[in-house]
């Protein structure tokens, strides 16, 4: 008889996948391994028969009141779920248009937190282009790491505005990744939020930038669509319910290999994000590479 996991993993009906992952996987919140980590008898779970690389992680909403003991603890809890790499960016708290100031302590917070397990954790550049002097000068300290592998673009400003140029200029030059958080709401984005559609007038303005369009802009079915002439974007499975179908969209617009897994986490849980890829229905060779081969590629481009 097979295991749950290979059940999942293997070709058994999406009716039995789905019924796992429902019980077993959607259950298992951020908050409740929160409640684990600390119990001697908790062991890695396993879910998947890939290695998996979390390309978006935050320090928020994770225990700890240094960087040192959250990312400490959030190593924990990837180990429960069998996340072997992630990636963060931004510290705490959530600012919405971040002074030069805030940048600066963020992404030393970021750095702290790196250091706790280095050959483990990467991280992205946080900045803001209302500050475009103080980004640029934060890109060049940081890159000076090599774990920083990438800048985050977040809600300050939206990305077809012009001041964002000498950042991707520079960010292009280091060949680095360009991570733009993107959404479409149906009450109005944020005066600075970006959509999928705003990410493409920035990608077509760079055809040799690497990004990613983060959150496939929430509405899914749009941002694929928006992104999907653009071979220099790829899209990121983070910060929404695993809905059916998302995955399955993803590889067929744009192909399996421009699609990254991401968690969102601290916000999301690891465990109902890796479902969405799990409980897709598309090949084991097509999830190995949303797991972890399509995104180490991308960061190997540096």
């Amino acid at each position: 008889m097979k295991t749950d996991v290979e059940r999942i993993s293997g070709d058994a009906g999406s009716c039995c996948r789905r019924d796992f992952l429902a019980t077993t996987l959607a259950g298992l919140t951020l908050a409740s391994c929160n409640q684990l980590i600390g119990k001697e008898d908790v062991s890695p779970i396993n879910y998947s028969a890939f290695p998996i690389w979390d390309s978006h992680c935050h320090l928020s909403s994770i225990f700890g009141n240094s960087p040192e003991e959250k990312m400490t603890h959030f190593l924990k809890i990837a180990d429960v779920t069998g996340i072997e790499h992630v990636v963060i960016y931004m510290g705490w708290p959530f600012v919405l248009d971040p002074t030069p100031e805030i940048l600066k302590k963020q992404n030393d917070q970021v750095l702290r937190a790196m250091k706790v397990n280095p050959d483990r954790i990467s991280a992205y550049v946080y900045v803001n282009p209302n500050h475009v002097d103080a980004s640029l000068n934060e890109m060049d300290r940081c890159f000076e790491n090599k774990g920083m592998v990438g800048i985050k673009l977040w809600v300050a400003s939206r990305c077809d505005e012009t001041s964002l140029a000498p950042i991707i200029r520079k960010a292009e030059k280091q060949n680095a990744v360009i991570f733009q958080h993107t959404w479409i709401k149906t009450t109005g984005n944020l005066k600075g939020e970006s959509t999928p559609m705003q990410l493409v007038e920035l990608a077509k303005k760079f055809p040799e930038a690497k990004f990613i369009c983060g959150h496939a802009g929430g509405v899914w079915e749009l941002g694929i669509r928006a992104i999907r002439p653009y071979s220099n974007i790829f899209v990121e499975t983070a910060g929404s319910s695993p809905t059916a179908g998302f995955v399955e969209m993803a590889v067929r617009e744009l192909g399996a290999e421009r699609v990254i897994f991401g968690s969102d986490a601290g916000g999301r849980s690891f465990a109902s994000q890796i479902s969405k890829v799990l409980g897709a229905d598309i090949s084991e060779q097509d999830k190995k590479m949303i797991f972890k081969d399509n995104y180490q590629k991308l960061l190997m481009m540096n």
